[in-house]
């Protein structure tokens, strides 16, 4: 994806942000983000503003099973903001694959990782996120409100959650599925991204939908490695679709 960021389009948009990995590799001069998870999109803000005292809390903190579920068990909305943020990066790096998943009641209840699920963002890493995360501009919204900002400016990186022949796939921010209705909507959106003159690269999975969605725009086919699984020896290696207006 980052090879079609050519840095002729002034804004970086993205409206399914998730972890912003192409945001921050990219380090665009202007980036509108946006995605449906309010706790997600709070941590960026308290990233923005409060990397160090982020950083002091999760220096507290040591990836076991017991201090895991001790900190799932604390219930956010009793947090203040800074540790509800240091919260959602410590589970979101040590549960199990990188999942994010609630029960009914809206309550993170992915279980425990393991102790080499890697390492949790320094202090330093954080304060370069934030500035980062200064020139951006955040919002907690549906995605089909972030599409309807975009102007002929954009550059815009669309990932959304894969939806095929009805099952859900668990690799989203949010706890709701994606529905039909969804991609319906998202089709709409690039066909309207593609009419105002902006560029778009958009992942899906190499299924219907994803053809559906692809249908009359540039399409590659690659590889990608799926770890959300419940053994290793399940985890592959599987086909998505990379789909751009961008010409070649």
């Amino acid at each position: 994806m980052a090879s079609h960021w050519t840095g002729e389009k002034k804004r970086y948009v993205e409206p399914f942000v998730g972890s912003a990995r192409l945001f921050f590799a990219l380090e665009p001069e202007s980036a509108l983000l946006g995605d449906i998870n309010s706790d997600l999109m709070s941590m960026y803000e308290i990233v923005r503003t409060n990397p160090i005292r982020i950083g002091v809390r999760l220096n507290q903190w040591v990836n076991s099973e017991d201090q895991y579920y001790a900190i799932r068990a604390l219930y956010p909305e009793e947090l203040d903001v800074v540790e509800r943020a240091a919260r959602f990066i410590y589970l979101n790096r040590y549960c199990f694959n990188g999942l994010y998943r609630t029960n009914r009641a809206g309550h993170f209840n992915v279980p425990y990782g393991g102790s080499k699920s890697g390492t949790l963002p320094t202090t330093t890493e954080l304060e370069t996120a934030a500035r980062l995360l200064a020139r951006v501009e955040l919002k907690c919204c549906d995605f089909q409100k972030i599409l309807e900002e975009v102007t002929a400016e954009d550059f815009v990186y669309l990932d959304p959650p894969f939806m095929s022949s009805g099952v859900r796939i668990f690799n989203e921010y949010s706890s709701q599925p994606f529905t039909c209705d969804d991609l319906n909507r998202l089709r709409d959106g690039i066909e309207r991204i593609h009419d105002v003159g902006a560029s778009f690269v958009l992942s899906y999975a190499d299924c219907t939908e994803g053809k559906e969605l692809a249908r009359d725009f540039t399409t590659t086919r690659v590889k990608t490695r799926r770890n959300i699984a419940g053994s290793a020896s399940k985890r592959r290696d599987v086909n998505e679709l990379l789909v751009t207006n961008i010409p070649n």
